[in-house]
């Protein structure tokens, strides 16, 4: 068996699509490969690979450890990202930049989860040659759409009329993710219900934190915010929505995006380089908050124009799997293990 060591602090801070990524994997690994693969976490010990998915020091520190065979680091942001994000003074900022890229470097192979990633990683100094894209992907175990019975009871433990438009989104609290424009919906379409589920999982270093907790104390009454809600029970946020939107300004492969995809949800965001490299030809696209206006509107007005995007969906749900990703992944692990050992490839 290969003895794969996975250094993770991702499951520790709720609501971040790092740890749901981290959570599909090992959930992957352990479901297809139990046989196969010889999976630890956080293990110090000897492996023959160590998967890095989150920067911690005590986990840089490990990387000059020869117990950790061959190192591979999975990139889910740069530091151009983390803009919008968190909020740092200057001379930390620089310094905890830095630091992400110096961890990047020590790494032997890199996974990126978006392919217009490999050009930034280069312009920051990393070798090509050494990055691999595998796009993100969620269970259908876990995410799937529901029977009209189970939405409509979600509804009215909600107190949501059937028939009332509902427009969800998922993510942080933070400016990154277009949290003002979708609040600025919800004031602009007083008749339709929003709902955002996520917090603050950066607590008060989030940036802007103190605007948008004045934001949620005082929302209008058809603006809903949930807080971190825990991932077994957003799947029922997905099946009763008519719409799922993402106004993020900037994104890797988000986990959300990929979870409505798999609950069927018609799939509304706002029109990114990122995307298009990915997913391009399965949502609707918006250029900014005219656009997302226009699309809602017309879409509570004539419902049916949905049903082709709910098509598109399970299409995209379907490239995505965790079937398509099994392999992907297996044939990787085996292939850093055959060049760890000298053993060739072809």
């Amino acid at each position: 068996m290969i003895k794969i060591n996975m250094f993770s602090s991702a499951d520790k801070v709720a609501g971040q699509g790092v740890g749901s990524a981290y959570k599909e994997l090992i959930g992957l690994l352990k479901d297809h490969f139990s046989d196969e693969f010889d999976v630890k976490i956080n293990d110090f010990h000897a492996s023959d690979l160590s998967h890095y998915h989150t920067i911690d020091p005590q986990f840089y520190l490990s990387t000059f450890s020869k117990k950790r065979g061959r190192k591979i680091g999975y990139v889910h942001f740069l530091p151009e990202t983390l803009e919008g994000s968190i909020k740092l003074p200057a001379p930390a900022k620089s310094v905890f930049y830095k630091y992400v890229i110096s961890f990047y470097k020590r790494m032997d192979q890199i996974v990126v989860v978006n392919p217009t990633f490999i050009d930034k990683l280069v312009a920051h100094g990393l070798d090509r040659k050494k990055i691999k894209y595998i796009p993100n992907f969620v269970s259908t175990e876990n995410f799937y759409e529901k029977k009209a019975e189970e939405k409509a009871d979600f509804r009215k433990k909600l107190g949501i009329p059937e028939d009332k438009f509902v427009v969800f989104g998922d993510g942080q609290v933070q400016e990154r993710k277009g949290v003002d424009d979708f609040y600025k919906l919800a004031q602009t379409n007083p008749d339709i219900q929003f709902i955002w589920a996520g917090g603050f999982s950066f607590g008060k270093i989030t940036d802007g934190y103190d605007r948008y907790k004045d934001m949620i104390d005082n929302a209008p009454s058809n603006m809903k915010f949930t807080g971190i809600v825990d991932r077994n029970d957003l799947v029922n946020y997905y099946n009763i929505c008519n719409l799922f939107l993402l106004p993020s300004y900037d994104e890797l492969f988000p986990m959300s995006v990929l979870e409505a995809f798999s609950c069927g949800a018609p799939v509304l965001l706002r029109d990114l380089e990122l995307y298009r490299a990915i997913i391009d030809g399965y949502y609707q696209k918006a250029d900014g908050f005219a656009d997302m206006n226009a699309f809602i509107n017309k879409a509570n007005q004539d419902r049916s124009i949905l049903d082709d995007f709910k098509k598109k969906s399970k299409e995209a749900a379907n490239q995505y799997s965790e079937e398509n990703l099994s392999k992907i992944w297996y044939d990787f692990y085996t292939s850093q293990y055959n060049i760890a050992n000298g053993i060739n490839n072809e």
